[in-house]
């Protein structure tokens, strides 16, 4: 049995019809990701709510979990239904009247609803709360002993692993062992008989130790003398003869068998040692009693053959570095397969906020939560193709899961592009950090790939909220940029050198003029083929990032730039000055131009130049770049509005379409929980 599907209506910031959240879970691993304040806790509490949880924490429903609407109206009714599939025959037994049968299928349903009461004078109670069966909610109402095996596990946000694995009254460690199988295994210890051997105490179980242990001390010389004393020296001279009083030293342990094997628990304690077979090393860290906690939880849920094998774990990562982080995931997918020896598959529904986590789980165990929204990144919810899914799994690392957590996300082919653009948009007074904006660099052309991660298979299917810029070169160079570029081999044979770049002369594109403009339209259109939906694609104006910067207005500060570029290892050892190489990369560009004349195109090559023939870093150009313009808008030689307008156009729609955000419709949806 697992948790299959949720529908939460009016609870936080879900609301009703459009605005509830539909989520459908899968059996094993379910990572929840998406931005502060998506809904990831609310979900997690939706599920507490509706389950309860095996630490018998009591729930009380506060005023604000009730939906608030955008015209200030606050709903009265909150309702959860959880959908529970795949139960085994056992579990159909022991839900017997509270089951649906659809057809092949046997579910079991859970509606739990809340309703705010009218408030009157000495009243105490303000809210009903329900818990029926049912896929329309009308089923019987569950009982108590029902809703125990429906109990989930839960670790919390900011746990503090440490308290909960100490001794006391009602620990979670006690909680836990309480529950395990083997724990209640073993004899019981008989006074009249008392085991004579190791073997014998051995085969005792815990309560039948604690009363041998019990029984051997109240007979140990120096408590009986202590006893004896208090009895003859004490109590028998200050007590009446008709009312003898007669006192007995005995460990405080006394009740049912059931409570005394609770006692026994909680004065347990778990924890770690250095090694197999080591001594205690003291104090640990949080990660690692973290890690010891979770541990704890999965041997129950693990071992026991009844219930709902349910963890609901929010960050993970709390306390973990990355490493750790790492195996942690590896260790709960296996859990969650049922691969661990002797233990159950355990199912697991984890929110996270960490990139190195959401590197590390499967595109099909994801959900994103955007806008009151989930959407399910498995195969077949997606525009993306398995092969796709295979690509991500080697290459979606950590630097690119950002885009889990943005707003909005531009996504660009290398690492000029990954430094610059942010500085750009800063400069011309929209910071990409202040409004939840993420770079994502692919280090190639294969945009698409990650874009359709947020582009829905469903085109009618509200579209995820997260505008999507993909960045690329249009890479058609003018026809001057072969000979200057060294790329044709001589006068008697005018062809191509052999290059890696795909690049293409303006003339092979026709042999008129509006030939080359349909071949270049055709391009653009081919280059955004996958534009839909909240992915849109923007492609240079002429050919490539650094060509484009310099022929739209920035031809100095570009080739200046270069230059530094290419002396940066002795510019950082300190054999050149910096202020030396901008002066002669100033007085160089200033002789380039007079040479070019009017031609923009042909000035803007021999910039290219440095890129392609002399080796400046195109990354290392990208820095210089940043730092000479923002030293110019800071001195005041140039204005945000000039720079602007000096910058090539893609570039500004590229940053304005995703800093300006998405309107997202909702169409109503009619589909009922049974149906899903």
């Amino acid at each position: 049995m697992y948790l299959s599907h949720i529908i939460i209506e009016n609870f936080r910031q879900f609301g009703r019809d459009e605005q509830a959240l539909h989520l459908t879970f899968n059996e094993g691993l379910t990572a929840i990701v998406g931005e502060n304040d998506s809904g990831k806790s609310t979900l997690i509490d939706a599920i507490r709510y509706a389950l309860q949880t095996r630490d018998q924490e009591f729930i009380r429903v506060q005023p604000d979990d009730f939906h608030m609407e955008a015209d200030g109206k606050q709903a009265t009714e909150i309702s959860i239904r959880c959908k529970l599939s795949n139960l085994s025959n056992a579990e159909k037994g022991a839900f017997a009247e509270y089951l649906t049968y659809e057809g092949a299928d046997v579910n079991l349903y859970i509606k739990w609803g809340a309703r705010r009461l009218e408030e009157t004078q000495g009243s105490r109670r303000w809210v009903d709360v329900s818990v029926h069966s049912g896929a329309d909610g009308t089923g019987p109402q569950l009982e108590s002993a029902a809703r125990a095996l429906l109990w989930a596990t839960y670790l919390r946000p900011l746990r503090d692993a440490e308290k909960e694995l100490s001794p006391g009254g009602r620990s979670r460690l006690s909680q836990i062992l309480e529950n395990y199988p083997a724990i209640t295994d073993g004899g019981k210890f008989d006074p009249d008989t008392p085991p004579s051997s190791l073997e014998e105490i051995d085969s005792l179980g815990l309560v039948g130790l604690s009363d041998f242990f019990r029984n051997r001390l109240s007979k140990h010389p120096g408590i009986f003398a202590a006893q004896n004393s208090i009895n003859e020296q004490y109590l028998k001279d200050i007590a009446l003869d008709s009312d003898r009083l007669y006192g007995k030293v005995s460990v405080a342990e006394s009740g049912s068998e059931k409570v005394r094997l609770r006692q026994v628990l909680e004065r347990l304690e778990l924890g770690l040692l250095e090694g197999p077979g080591g001594i205690p090393k003291g104090h640990y860290g949080l990660g690692s009693n973290n890690l010891l906690f979770m541990a704890c939880e999965l041997l129950l849920l693990g071992k026991e053959q009844e219930g709902l094998p349910l963890l609901l774990i929010e960050e993970p990562e709390v306390h973990l570095h990355p490493q750790r982080q790492l195996r942690l995931t590896q260790f709960l997918e296996q859990a969650a397969k049922g691969n661990i020896e002797g233990e159950r598959a355990v199912q697991v529904i984890l929110t996270t906020h960490s990139p190195n986590l959401a590197s590390s789980i499967r595109l099909d165990n994801m959900v994103l939560l955007q806008g009151s929204r989930g959407y399910s990144l498995a195969a077949g919810k997606t525009r993306l193709e398995r092969s796709d899914y295979r690509f991500l799994e080697r290459f979606l690392d950590v630097t690119k899961a950002n885009l889990f957590f943005a707003r909005g996300l531009i996504i660009v082919e290398g690492d000029a592009e990954a430094l610059l653009i942010p500085t750009l948009a800063d400069l011309i007074g929209k910071n990409l950090t202040k409004k939840g904006i993420s770079i994502v660099n692919v280090g190639g052309v294969g945009l698409s790939r990650y874009s359709r991660i947020l582009q829905r298979h469903n085109d009618k299917e509200p579209p995820v909220g997260v505008p999507v810029a993909c960045l690329t070169d249009l890479d058609v160079m003018p026809d001057c940029a072969p000979e200057i570029l060294d790329l044709v081999s001589g006068d008697d044979d005018p062809g191509w050198k052999k290059t890696k770049k795909k690049w293409k002369a303006r003339k092979e594109l026709g042999t008129t003029l509006s030939e080359q403009q349909a071949a270049l339209e055709n391009r653009r259109k081919k280059l955004s083929d996958n534009d839909a939906q909240n992915v849109q694609t923007f492609v240079s104006n002429q050919w490539t990032l650094e060509y484009d910067l310099a022929y739209a207005g920035l031809a100095e500060e570009v080739y200046i730039a270069a230059c530094l570029a290419k002396n940066d290892d002795p510019l950082n050892e300190d054999k050149k000055n910096r202020d030396d190489v901008e002066k002669a990369a100033a007085t160089e560009y200033a002789q380039i131009l007079a040479d070019s004349g009017t031609d923009r195109e042909k000035l803007c090559s021999k910039i290219y130049r440095l890129f392609k023939c002399e080796g400046a870093s195109k990354a290392i150009a990208a820095q210089y770049l940043a730092e000479i313009l923002s030293r110019k808008v800071s001195e005041g030689s140039l204005s945000p509005d000039a720079l602007k307008a000096r910058l090539p156009t893609y570039l500004i729609d590229a940053i304005d379409y995703v800093t300006s955000g998405l309107t997202v419709s909702h169409p109503v949806s009619d589909v009922a929980l049974s149906h899903v």
